[in-house]
């Protein structure tokens, strides 16, 4: 896809700040640090429309991306960062469960992994998660350059096979570094259009 238009339209804590327009939206979940800023701006080829950071929880709202006045990408806390204290925790949890539980746009969920890993058990949780709201799940490994090619196909079935996916979610390797995986991300994201 063709990026020409992408700006940052709002950073919201509850229902009442989401935007109006009925754009098809797209949530990005992950843990703090896995690389949802740079999966964002690789696939947008923006430098920094989304703030990559060495500081892991630094996103605390949901921070609504307008891509060409027809979509929007949602990127939401990430999760499984210790120096974040309970009470925030729980303050993200349920401005989190409020979006994923009502929002009528959201049409999918990219849940972001570093597939160098096996996923987190925060991994396994979010997306068991998102299986009990039944939205649907793009999962998506990222980091595939730092992976041997030889070794590539091992990651990726061990990564389906912790996560226990669902045969109709998609997954796609990736790399914010190669470009590697960005069609596909697209073309997965066309399909929930």
């Amino acid at each position: 896809m063709k990026v020409n238009q992408a700006e940052i339209v709002i950073s919201a804590v509850s229902e009442k700040q989401y935007p109006q327009e009925q754009y098809p939206e797209f949530a990005l979940a992950g843990r703090s640090n896995v690389g949802k800023s740079s999966l964002i701006n690789r696939l947008i080829n923006r430098k920094n429309l989304a703030r990559t950071s060495s500081k892991p929880g630094k996103t605390q709202t949901l921070n609504f991306y307008l891509i060409n006045e027809s979509i929007y990408f949602v990127d939401v806390p990430g999760y499984g960062y210790a120096q974040v204290s309970k009470k925030e925790r729980a303050k993200w949890g349920g401005m989190m469960e409020e979006y994923f539980k009502n929002r009528e746009t959201l049409r999918a969920v990219i849940l972001i992994t570093d597939l160098r890993h096996e996923p987190t058990e925060d991994d396994i949780q979010m997306y068991d998660y998102l299986k009990y709201f039944e939205l649907p799940v793009i999962v998506i490994g990222t980091k595939l350059d730092k992976i041997p090619k030889t070794k590539r196909y091992k990651h990726i079935k061990r990564s389906k096979k912790v996560l226990e996916m669902d045969p109709e979610d998609i997954f796609i390797p990736f790399s914010a570094e190669t470009s590697e995986g960005k069609e596909d991300v697209w073309s997965a994201i066309r399909s929930f259009m």
